[in-house]
C-alpha cells in the first residue's frame, strides 16, 4: 500500500477545477489536496473519498489509484525546502504567497543553484506589468511569450540531457494552458520539465486549492517574512508527495517529523511568549523553546542572488548536511550557541 498514490495528471486533466467540484460532492478540499500531494496516504483514505473523486473524474478506481515504483527528488540546496517539501523531479511545484513574502527571491535561488548543476530554465512572461520580475529575468536561459512558444523551446530542448525547469504564473494555470502543456509533453514522452507555479497577484492564499492538484506545495508565511526569517517557506504546512511511502531515506522521514513537531510546538510557546513574556514559558518547556528558537532561525538561509543587497556571502547546503545539522539542534547540540549564530548560516 506504501506505493500507491493517486493519478494526478488524470484528476488535472479530468476535473479543472477540483476545489469547487469536491465541495460540491461533500469532500473537503483540504482532504483532497493532502491525498494529491500524499500527505494523506491513500491507503488511509476514506473508501467514499476515493470513489468519490473517480467519480468526478468518471474513470475506473485502477485508473486513479496507480502504482509508483520511484520517484526522484531534486536538490536544490535551500535547506527549508529539501528538509520539509522537496520537489519531485518532474513534479509541479506549487507557491502559496502573497507579495512581499519573497517567493521570487526563492524561485530566483532555485534557478541559480540548478543552473550550476546544468538545469535550462524557461520562464513563460505573464500578462501585464510585473517590475519586480527584472531582478529574475538575468537568471532564465528562456523568457517564454506564449505556451506554444514554451512548447516548442521545450520539444527543442529534449534531445539534450539537461533537465528543464519551467516556471509559469497561475493566471496560465486558470486558463488550462498549463495543464494542456503538461499532457501534449507527456503524450510526446518528454518527462524531463519540472513545472514551478507562482502568483503574482497573491490572490492563492485566499483559496484552499489555488492550483488543483500538485506533488508539492510551498506556503510562504507572513509572521517569518514580517521578522525577516527568510526564506519565509512555512516548514509545517509546506509538502511534498516525496516525503511519502519508501521514496526517501528513513533518516530524512524520522528528522523531518521530528523537527516538525519541535516546531509546532515552539510556535504554541511563542504565542504565549509574545502575550506575556519569557516568564510565561513552563520550566518543563523552556528546552523545548530555546530549541526551536534555534531551528526557527538555523532554517533562514543567505542566498547568493542577495549577495548584493545583505553582503552575506550565499550559501548551498546539501540535505546530508541539513539533516545532521537539524539532528545536532533537536538532541541538543547546539544548546551552548546564541540564536544570533545560528541565523542566516549555512551549516552550524
Amino acid at each position: 500500500m506504501e506505493n500507491l498514490k493517486l493519478n494526478v495528471p488524470l484528476l488535472r486533466k479530468r476535473v479543472p477545477n477540483l476545489t469547487s467540484a469536491a465541495r460540491a460532492v461533500g469532500l473537503r478540499p483540504a482532504t483532497v489536496s493532502n491525498l494529491c500531494t500524499g500527505k494523506i496516504p491513500v491507503g488511509r483514505a476514506e473508501v467514499r473519498t476515493i470513489v468519490a473523486l473517480a467519480s468526478l473524474a468518471k474513470c475506473s478506481l485502477d485508473e486513479l489509484i496507480i502504482r509508483e515504483d520511484s520517484i526522484e527528488m531534486l536538490e536544490t540546496g535551500i535547506k527549508v525546502v529539501d528538509l520539509f517539501a522537496p520537489i519531485v523531479k518532474g513534479g509541479t511545484v506549487g507557491l502559496v504567497a502573497r507579495p512581499g513574502m519573497g517567493q521570487l527571491v526563492v524561485l530566483a535561488e532555485l534557478f541559480h543553484n540548478l543552473k550550476q548543476n546544468g538545469y535550462r530554465t524557461i520562464l513563460q512572461k505573464p500578462e501585464g506589468i510585473y517590475p519586480e520580475l527584472q531582478d529574475l529575468y538575468p537568471l532564465v536561459d528562456i523568457l517564454s511569450n506564449s505556451i506554444n512558444e514554451t512548447h516548442e523551446v521545450i520539444v527543442n530542448s529534449s534531445n539534450s540531457n539537461n533537465h528543464i525547469l519551467f516556471a509559469t504564473d497561475r493566471e496560465h494555470v486558470l486558463t488550462g494552458e498549463t495543464f494542456e502543456l503538461q499532457e501534449r509533453l507527456e503524450q510526446e514522452g518528454i518527462s524531463n520539465v519540472t513545472t514551478i507555479l507562482l502568483d503574482l497577484k497573491g490572490e492563492v492564499m485566499d483559496e484552499e486549492m489555488p492550483y488543483g492538484p500538485l506533488e508539492t506545495v510551498w506556503h510562504f508565511d507572513a509572521d517569518l517574512a514580517a521578522r525577516f526569517k527568510f526564506p519565509a517557506v512555512n516548514p509545517i504546512y509546506s509538502t511534498s508527495s516525496i516525503l511519502e511511502g519508501a521514496y526517501i531515506d528513513q533518516n530524512h522521514l524520522s528528522v523531518q517529523q521530528r523537527a516538525k513537531k519541535l516546531l509546532r510546538r515552539y510556535r504554541e510557546l511563542r504565542a504565549l511568549v509574545q502575550v506575556r513574556g519569557n516568564q510565561a514559558i513552563p520550566i518543563s518547556e523552556k528546552e523545548t523553546y530555546e530549541r526551536g528558537e534555534k531551528l526557527e532561525a538555523y532554517l533562514t538561509q543567505p542566498f547568493f542572488v542577495a549577495e548584493e543587497h545583505t553582503k552575506v556571502k550565499g550559501q548551498s547546503v546539501s540535505l546530508q548536511e541539513v539533516i545532521q545539522d537539524v539532528q545536532t539542534i533537536i538532541s541538543g547540540g547546539a544548546d551552548g550557541r546564541r540564536v544570533e549564530d545560528v541565523t542566516f548560516v549555512g551549516r552550524l
